[in-house]
Order: C-alpha cells, then structure tokens, then sequence
C-alpha cells in the first residue's frame, strides 16, 4: 500500500527521523492558514506548495490545466493560495502517471529548507527494500539525490552504494556509519547521517514497509539531516498489525477496477492487454498469461478468484474484467481441486445469465474434479461459452476468438 508524501513524513517523524515540516490543505484558503501556523512554528517565510499524488517527478510534471509544475516555491505567505490554487483539483501528468495523469486533490505546504548558511546545501538519495535475492534488507545511498536512481544506476552506477543488512542482526552502527562515510560526510554531518540512517532503519522494520525511499535527503546549510520527500510503501499482508497505518489508505489514488475487485475478496491486477483472463491460483494464472501470449493476445488482467470459486465470485469477475474495454475475450481457467469443475461450470452459466449481454466470447477451460462434466454443462448451455480441457484447445480458442473479432 502506498501512502502519500505528507502521510510518509509523519511515519518517520514517529521513528525519529528529521524531515522537512508542513501540513496538508485540500483548499487555498487553508493553504495560506497552514502556512502561517508553518511560519509561527518554523519561522520559514518562503514555502514549498507539493502536489499529493502517488507518482513520482512530480516536481518536472506540469498540471494540464494550469501549466503549474507539481511542486512549486512561494516567496510569501501570500503567494500560498495562488500556488496551491494551481495545482489543487488539477490533472498532473509527470513521467511515472501517464499520458492521463492523476487529479491532484490535497497539497503540502511545507517549510523552506534551502536557506543560506555556513555550508552550502547537497542533496543526496536514500532507501531501504528487500532484495530478494539475498533474501536480506538493503539500504542504498548515492550522491546524486534529487535524480531518478534509474538514471543514475544506468550512466554512473558507480556512485550507488548499497550495504546489505542481516534481518536476524539487524542494523550495526558501523554498517550506518560506513554509508555516511562513503557518501564523504564528516563531522556533525556525518554523525546526524548515522543518527538518519538508523531511524529509518527502525521506521522500516517496525511497519512492515516493503519500501523507503527518500530523494532527496538533505544535508542543510548548518548541516542537518533533512527527510525533504518521503515515498513509502507498507506490506499489505501486514497491515492488520497496523490499523493505523491501514486508516491511511487513499483509495481515489488507487485502480477503480482492483478496489472494486479487492471489496469482492478478488486478487486483480489491470494491465494494457485484450484478453481478460480469470484464474483460481496465482500459479496457474502466470500459465494462462503464457497461453495467452502463445495465443497471439496479450493478458487484460490478472484474476485470481481464489480455491472456492463460485457464481458471485464468477459473476464479480466477469463485471470487472467487462469494464475494461480493451478486452476482446474472456478465458476463465480453472482446476478443480478444492471447487469441483461441474460447480464452477454452473456458477459462468448462472453468471452469465443473470448479467446478461456480454458481446465477448468466453472460453472455459476446467480441469481436475469432474472436468467432463463441467465442459457438458457448458456446450448445452446454448450460451456464447466455449468449452476447453487442455492447454492447447484453451490457446485455440482464444485464438479463433482474436481473429473473430
């Protein structure tokens, strides 16, 4: 689950991590009273107006409505409500939304952090995810924060550092304080790095997080250690340890389609193709995207209805996958296992029916307990269902299916 950027730096600030303070405002009336309550608290007299979406490059994205980049500096407190009134209830399009772009509805107003001092300010990069194939927890820094790590991995990779923590030791202070020190701090910003790196460390691990990833990390001109952005992704399957962090879900920045499948128990994914496909088993749904892909089609969707299909299931899953226009048929594979295939046959015939016109060929494909008998149930049917008990007749169908429409 991800969460907004506002959201993300008060998770660290609970952990004790020093971030860029502001507050939320959905209007730009309350933009301007939370940037003065900013700059009572902070003393700040310039202000960061950060449009709330779950993409990144928001700061090189523009709002198609208005031209106004994603984030953008006011240089008074009454320059705030223009600002966020630039960017609040607009569509910003950035590299990671889209063409289509997402509609920005809440803003942060947050403190300027880029004052002049003693030091001059640098920017740097910092995250922490599982690598899984070390099966351990990674932190990995670079120099060159406020650039997509992508960029940076492909033309200097170099200047990536990564140390690899053992999740039955945890974090060392020496594995915190060789990252510092290969970063080149020294001194007090060298020690307030380590105390950085340390607290994420524990924001990381006490949530469950599958992801932190902070661009930029700033080290300020009197040489503190500044979370500036926050991107931060929680394990869903933990989340019923932490009710709190669940409360944070924003479902309006989330797939219309996967939160109407996830409210009916189904595990869906869209994707760009023009075959819906629904399946029982993760594993078996990987099989049917390959089939699909042999079948010369691309996967609509990954659907995983789950061992105990049955009509309701059937019937939510042809709603969702029909929703999607680009789909041009439909292949719902299912082994009868826990669910007899005669079952699952007369849950699609009874689905089938009680929505009614459904203008794509559907082919099933059941093997496993009574598989015969669920292929007869579905050719006297007399609907517009074809039937299939291999692999092969399934990517056949699909096929005659394509090239028919």
């Amino acid at each position: 689950m991800n969460i907004h950027e506002y959201q993300g730096k008060e998770l660290l600030k609970k952990w004790g991590v020093k971030v860029q303070e502001g507050y939320v405002a959905e209007t730009p009336e309350e933009a301007k009273q939370v940037a003065q309550k900013l700059h009572e608290e902070t003393g700040t007299s310039w202000y960061v107006v950060k449009a709330q979406i779950h993409a990144g490059g928001r700061g090189k994205g523009k709002v198609q409505e208005t031209g106004s980049n994603g984030v953008v500096l006011a240089k008074s407190l009454d320059e705030v409500p223009e600002k966020a009134k630039g960017i609040l209830g607009g569509t910003l399009v950035t590299i990671q939304t889209g063409a289509e772009g997402k509609k920005v509805n809440k803003v942060l107003i947050a403190q300027d952090v880029y004052y002049p001092g003693e030091h001059k300010p640098k920017e740097y990069y910092l995250s922490i995810l599982l690598d899984r194939a070390k099966s351990r927890n990674v932190i990995m820094a670079s120099t060159e924060g406020g650039m997509d790590i992508e960029e940076v991995a492909e033309h200097t990779p170099e200047k990536i550092i990564k140390e690899w923590i053992d999740p039955a030791i945890g974090l060392r202070p020496f594995q915190a304080s060789k990252v510092a020190f290969k970063l080149g701090l020294e001194g007090k910003a060298q020690k307030e790095m380590v105390k950085f790196i340390t607290s994420l460390y524990n924001a990381y691990i006490n949530s469950d997080a599958s992801q932190f990833e902070i661009n930029p990390v700033l080290k300020t001109s009197d040489e503190q250690i500044l979370a500036v952005d926050a991107k931060v992704n929680i394990d869903d399957n933990a989340l019923y340890r932490h009710k709190d962090l669940a409360e944070m879900r924003d479902v309006s920045e989330e797939d219309p389609l996967e939160v109407e499948a996830g409210e009916s128990g189904l595990n869906y994914v869209k994707l760009d193709g023009n075959v819906g496909c629904m399946v029982n088993g993760a594993g078996l749904a990987m099989a049917t995207m390959d089939i699909i892909k042999l079948s010369g089609g691309e996967p609509a969707n990954f659907l995983d209805v789950g061992g105990g299909a049955n009509a309701q299931t059937v019937e939510a899953g042809f709603r969702i996958i029909l929703k999607d226009p680009n789909v041009k048929a439909i292949l719902i594979n299912i082994f009868g296992g826990i669910v007899r295939c005669d079952r699952v046959a007369n849950g699609v015939v009874e689905a089938y029916k009680k929505i009614g016109d459904i203008r794509v060929p559907i082919i099933v494909r059941l093997q496993g307990t009574n598989a015969e008998e669920g292929a007869r149930i579905i050719d006297e049917s007399g609907l517009k269902v074809k039937s299939a008990v291999v692999l092969k007749d399934a990517a056949d169908r699909v096929k005659e299916a394509l090239q028919g429409a």
